[in-house]
């Protein structure tokens, strides 16, 4: 029997190693943290549980295939509700819009402040449905090392109608004259930690993943994912260790035959797989001469400041999902890409999941993810001396957007900066979804799922193709599966 080792007990990762053990291999995932799951992952304190990565499961369809992969069925393993809304938007005139799966009630909210946009956000979204549609057969369907097979004439009038050098602003304001609006599909190309003045329309695609496909909450927390992939996986002997950190990828004749752990152990494998971010694996556990030093030009994404409030009173103008909107969203980017500082007026996104789970709080006490866009690390900004002035700020605007009293509401608190996603996932520069989508031909300058100069070494994660967010990620898992299994 074939020996995969996966670094990394990532969606990603977990997703490949059911896939591959399904398949006949013998598969140990080692994840350096001492739980599952990377970046969606968990904090429980007081009574409050907080998911400190994702917040909504979209693409539910790319789950189903997974466990229908392994012969099972999702709902034996997690429990999912709908969301309606699927997100309250607030604007600082007091406009709000909630945006429903029910197109006619969105309709609805639109037409009260933006009555000519509402034909145009028919059009919007059958774009959207007609570029998400042509992507799920290219892009999300294939690996880039399959690229060739992409650029073959029979896929090239789909490439040029999803492909374009229009910004993802751009596009938006061809389609709505409400700047409100504008503000709201460019929120989109966060998705992915990157700017709608600069990423591809091409992410206009993004918006039918939400508005067509649904958007879902798992009960008990969207930690329940990793939990149930990492059962699951146990269900065909994967073995999982967590607290094992990996040092090195040992390669010998340009091949990966297995990783050296903390404690200088040495483990033999047939295939390695990097849950690991894409850009770090080759900076720090490979051999520094097959590192290619465009990839440290390659700009890495947003990371997030995150405030976790426990609050001892319920917040009634809150959805499940919330974002408060800035002024200034051309600004706010400015600050995020090319100033690399926080922005001083930023959009905030809270996220409060006590609203459709009790279990997720006290009894009439909220539990608050409050996530705001920030940017990579760089020595532009000193968290370990700006985290609490940028929470008082947070703090500050919410309380004028209407959550009154919060800060003699928190009783429990916890901060997470950029530099804890880089220290605790060793993501690139503390990005959170790898790469970015900035610039026209980004899609294409993702690190592939197989290394191109070492054989049988993959690559999975949102730093690599097809990107981030936990539906691509599992992709991820797919594809790199799938280029193992034809060579088995």
């Amino acid at each position: 029997m074939k020996k995969i080792i996966i670094i990394g007990a990532g969606l990603g990762g977990l997703a490949a190693a059911v896939r591959l053990a399904k398949s006949g291999f013998d598969v140990t995932v080692l994840e350096k943290n001492e739980t599952v799951g990377g970046k969606v992952n968990f904090v429980e304190a007081g009574g409050y549980k907080f998911d400190t990565g994702a917040s909504l499961l979209t693409m539910r369809h790319v789950f189903e295939d997974l466990f229908t992969f392994a012969e099972k069925r999702l709902e034996d393993y997690l429990d999912l509700t709908s969301l309606d809304p699927i997100c309250r938007y607030f604007w600082t005139d007091g406009i709000t819009l909630d945006a429903s799966p029910d197109l006619q009630k969105t309709e609805n909210e639109i037409e009260k402040f933006a009555p000519q946009d509402v034909e145009n956000f028919h059009k919007y979204l059958s774009d959207s449905k007609q570029k998400y549609q042509i992507a799920e057969k290219t892009f999300l369907a294939r690996s880039l090392n399959d690229l060739p097979k992409l650029l073959r004439p029979k896929y090239l009038k789909d490439l040029l109608a999803i492909s374009s050098l229009k910004t993802l602003d751009a596009h938006n304001k061809n389609y709505f004259r409400s700047p409100k609006l504008q503000q709201l599909f460019n929120r989109f190309a966060t998705y992915n930690g990157s700017s709608p003045y600069r990423t591809p329309a091409t992410f206009a695609l993004v918006p039918f993943v939400e508005f067509g496909l649904g958007a879902w909450y798992v009960r008990g927390g969207i930690y329940e994912i990793p939990k149930a992939l990492a059962k699951l996986a146990r269900e065909f002997n994967v073995k999982i260790r967590t607290n094992c950190a990996v040092e090195k990828i040992v390669i010998e004749n340009r091949k990966a035959v297995g990783v050296r752990v903390e404690n200088g152990e040495i483990q033999h494998a047939d295939f390695v797989i990097a849950n690991s971010d894409a850009i770090k694996t080759y900076r720090n556990l490979i051999d520094k001469s097959f590192f290619n030093k465009k990839l440290d030009a390659r700009e890495p994404s947003c990371s997030g400041f995150v405030l976790l409030l426990g609050t001892n009173k319920k917040f009634p103008s809150l959805a499940h999902h919330n974002i408060f909107f800035s002024d200034n969203y051309k600004a706010e980017f400015d600050a995020l890409f090319v100033d690399l500082r926080p922005a001083q007026n930023p959009t905030i996104y809270v996220c409060a999941a006590s609203k459709t789970d009790e279990t997720q709080s006290p009894e009439n006490c909220e539990n608050l993810f409050v996530l705001i866009n920030a940017p990579y690390m760089s020595d532009k900004t000193d968290w370990s001396s700006e985290a609490k002035p940028y929470r008082d700020l947070i703090i500050k605007k919410l309380e004028k957007f209407g959550l009154e009293d919060l800060e003699k509401s928190i009783e429990f608190e916890q901060i997470i900066t950029p530099a804890d996603f880089e220290n605790r996932y060793r993501t690139n520069r503390g990005s959170i979804y790898g790469v970015s989508s900035n610039g026209f031909f980004s899609a294409f300058l993702r690190v592939p799922n197989r290394a191109r100069k070492i054989k049988n070494l993959y690559f999975v994660g949102g730093a690599t193709h097809p990107g981030g967010g936990m539906p691509l990620v599992l992709l991820s898992g797919k594809m790199a599966s799938e280029l193992i299994l034809l060579q088995k």
